[in-house]
């Protein structure tokens, strides 16, 4: 099957959503799939920068989310494009201009489309001062996905929210994670010296994500504030980049940035950790905690999304009830008391991330978009 994603976000970039897309291709590929890529151009990017099968589009970047772009209209260089190299399938897996160009050229064309549901940006509206806008933002996801024969999302909760919000043909497109890359053995002592912790007996609290207001860093900042009134030797890491990391770092020199890294450089920071420290509230589903969980960290975090799939409370890792600030606090509190059994939790927690592979999840994947193509009746 000729598969095209499209995308606002694809690597070079480095976050949830593009490194999902590039697992998804991947595994399509090694299945023996044609996979094709339209994504916008990114900040400073060689024109030519594209790999063998991307089409990239014009960008501008997101107001408010440095680093970020997103692509302009271009329906009619994706029909074109496309009737060209007419794809079987297509997979818009972000809402924005570019999807929308995406949804309708491929309705002139008849071609199947269907979409993902990778970002709670509805959600996001009050995390930016912007709550006025969360209704007109549903309307608008509402709109979009009901256009597509399926909508993808990664959990059962946000298939929940999905279908109470009106959106139709709701599938699960579940998440895998690499145990190869991410593992125990890439902790590295001499990373640990370095934050100023004894490689053997230190304790280390660690962030990884983008730093964002959606990532409800406040409530990062009180954890790791907890975490060194019980124990002033401990390191508090925060991994990654956004729009809030420098004046974070400005305001709190107490904790350590590493800023962004990726592939075994990231492999190496999670597992050189102890303590996953996640209070997000705006996850579709959350891929660091499985990373961390693959690392052999404690893991810390909401029960929504990912950790409600795959955390045990107090046997694999921590679960809050979902939002609560007080309880997420109470409950670091006593995972540090207990860090006697965190040997036995790290174990539990790489366990169960061995069985988090990528194979059935494509494979379903790939089940649920012939079916969709075959429910096309403009499929010419």
């Amino acid at each position: 099957m000729k598969v095209c994603i499209v995308t606002e976000t694809y690597p070079p970039e480095i976050n949830g959503v593009a490194m999902t897309l590039h697992r998804i291709s991947q595994g399509l590929r090694q299945l023996g799939h044609s996979v094709t890529i339209v994504r916008p151009r990114q900040k400073g990017e060689n024109p030519k920068a594209a790999q063998d099968g991307e089409t990239v589009v014009n960008s501008l970047p997101i107001p408010g989310y440095k680093g970020l772009h997103f692509g302009l209209p271009c329906w009619k260089k994706l029909r074109e494009l496309w009737q060209r190299q007419r794809p079987d399938v297509i997979y818009v897996a972000t809402e924005g201009p570019l999807g929308q160009s995406a949804i309708r050229a491929s309705e002139a064309l008849g071609i199947t489309v269907t979409s993902g549901f990778h970002t709670n940006f509805h959600e996001y509206m009050r995390h930016y001062k912007l709550p006025g806008l969360q209704r007109f933002t549903e309307a608008y996801l509402r709109k979009t996905h009901n256009r597509t024969l399926r909508t993808f999302a990664p959990s059962r909760d946000v298939i929940a929210r999905l279908d109470a919000m009106g959106i139709r043909n709701t599938r699960l497109l579940g998440r895998g994670v690499d145990t190869e890359l991410f593992n125990p053995g890439r902790r590295d002592p001499e990373l640990r010296r370095s934050w100023g912790v004894d490689p053997e007996n230190g304790l280390v609290a660690i962030f990884v994500s983008r730093i964002a207001a959606e990532k409800n860093i406040p409530l990062t900042l009180s954890a790791f504030a907890r975490i060194r009134e019980k124990h002033p030797g401990a390191a508090c890491v925060f991994v990654g980049d956004g729009p809030e990391r420098a004046r974070l770092q400005k305001t709190h020199p107490e904790f350590i940035f590493a800023g962004m890294q990726k592939g075994e450089e990231l492999a190496r920071h999670y597992a050189s950790g102890d303590l996953f420290v996640f209070p997000s509230v705006t996850e579709t589903f959350g891929n660091v905690v499985t990373e961390a969980m693959a690392s052999g960290l404690v893991a810390l975090a909401y029960d929504y999304a990912a950790p409600r799939r795959y955390i045990r409370d107090a046997e694999n890792g921590y679960l809050v009830p979902f939002d609560q600030s007080e309880a997420y606090l109470s409950k670091v509190d006593a995972a540090v008391d207990a860090r006697a059994h965190w040997p036995e939790l790290r174990r539990a927690a790489r366990a169960t991330a061995e069985q988090l592979g990528w194979k059935e999840i494509i494979e379903g994947f790939l089940r649920e978009l012939e079916a969709a193509r075959s429910e096309n009746p403009t499929e010419i």
